[in-house]
Parts: C-alpha cells; sequence; structure tokens
C-alpha cells in the first residue's frame, strides 16, 4: 500500500461563530497510524486533575506555556497545524461553517502532501470536527457531501464525522489552535510568532 492509501486524520475546531466576523478554524492533521502519539504527547502535558481541555477557560499564559512545551515534544514529525481565518459566502451558518471547512481541510490536504512528499492529491482523509449546531444540521451534511463528490482535492475526503470533544485529546488541541486566533486579533502575536513559538501556521 502506497502512503496516497494511507490513512490521514485532520481534526476542525472553531474560533467565534461561523458568519461573524474573526470566524476561523484550527486544523490538526497527522497519519491516523501517528494520532496516539499526538495524544499522548499532548496529554502527557496536561494537569492529572484536567478532563477537557476548553480553550476559553484556560488563561492566554497556561495556554502559551502548553503550546510551547508541545512544540519541545516528539510529536510525530508528519503533524502540521494551522490557523485558517474563514470568510466564505453562505446562505446559512451551517452552510459557512461547512464550506469554511473545505477550503481549510483542502490547505491542510495540500501542506500535509507537500510535507510528505506526495505530488499526486492526498487521498483517505478523514475529517472529525467538534459536533456542535453548525455542524450537526443537515445544511452542513449537504455541502460537505457535494464537496467529497465534486469539488477537487476534498474528493480525497473519506467522511467528516462530527465528535465531542471529550473523546479527544487532538480535538482539544485543535480547540487551542483555533483559539490562538484571538491573539492575533489582539496584536499579541503575529504570523512568525506564531510559527516559531508554536509551529502553527496561519492562514
Amino acid at each position: 500500500m502506497t502512503r496516497l492509501n494511507k490513512k490521514v486524520l485532520c481534526f476542525v475546531d472553531e474560533y467565534g461563530t461561523a458568519g461573524d466576523d474573526g470566524f476561523a478554524l484550527g486544523c490538526v492533521m497527522v497519519w491516523a497510524r501517528e494520532c496516539g502519539k499526538v495524544d499522548k504527547a499532548f496529554s502527557d502535558l496536561l494537569p492529572p486533575n484536567v478532563n477537557e481541555v476548553h480553550a476559553v477557560d484556560w488563561s492566554n499564559n497556561a495556554l502559551q506555556s502548553l503550546l510551547g512545551r508541545f512544540a519541545q515534544t516528539d510529536a510525530p514529525a508528519s503533524l502540521i497545524m494551522l490557523n485558517k481565518t474563514i470568510d466564505v459566502a453562505g446562505a446559512s451558518r451551517p452552510e459557512i461553517y461547512a464550506r469554511g471547512v473545505i477550503e481549510t481541510v483542502k490547505t491542510g490536504m495540500k501542506r500535509f502532501g507537500k510535507a510528505q512528499g506526495i505530488r499526486e492529491t492526498l487521498g483517505n482523509v478523514e475529517v472529525i470536527t467538534d459536533a456542535n449546531e453548525q455542524n450537526s444540521d443537515p445544511e452542513f451534511a449537504r455541502v460537505i457531501e457535494a464537496a467529497r463528490h465534486h469539488d477537487g482535492r476534498f474528493k480525497g475526503v473519506t467522511r467528516v464525522v462530527p465528535l465531542d470533544s471529550a473523546a479527544s485529546r487532538v480535538l482539544q488541541l485543535a480547540d487551542i489552535v483555533a483559539y490562538t486566533r484571538s491573539w492575533v486579533n489582539k496584536a499579541e502575536i503575529n504570523a512568525r510568532g506564531l510559527s516559531e513559538s508554536y509551529e502553527i501556521e496561519l492562514l
């Protein structure tokens, strides 16, 4: 089996609300076989009494310390983290959310494939989103399914699964990646700082 057919996991969480100014998505991508290593590297940095990480409930200092230490771990080299602002048109919040996920995942797939030396379009990508009102809506599913069948690079996505973030540490990491947009909006950090300090690409 070639690398092209090996499963890639893409975790997506949001900052803000679809359709509002400042809406952004955080994306974490990794080979499925290496996801457990990301989970452990992140989990080992958390206090033992933490059940679920919600970035909004943590201080900026605590989050920056956590991300800084995570960047120093032996997390898999295939791991990429992106923060993308979403400015797409749509008739409803679920549609805007779906189109934002599509654009973010397509960008992530391009970056991931390039980093892994894959020249062909990346395939066998499973997307996991933090379950919410927008991505649990039938309109979200309709837009996603249409893109899976007709939208170029996104046809490499096998499915998009909303999941309670309590079930996944890596989805919680994606929440923090998304939340870093608030630091950018407040001019507390820029794209270079996010990349150099935390290995997060700002888009």
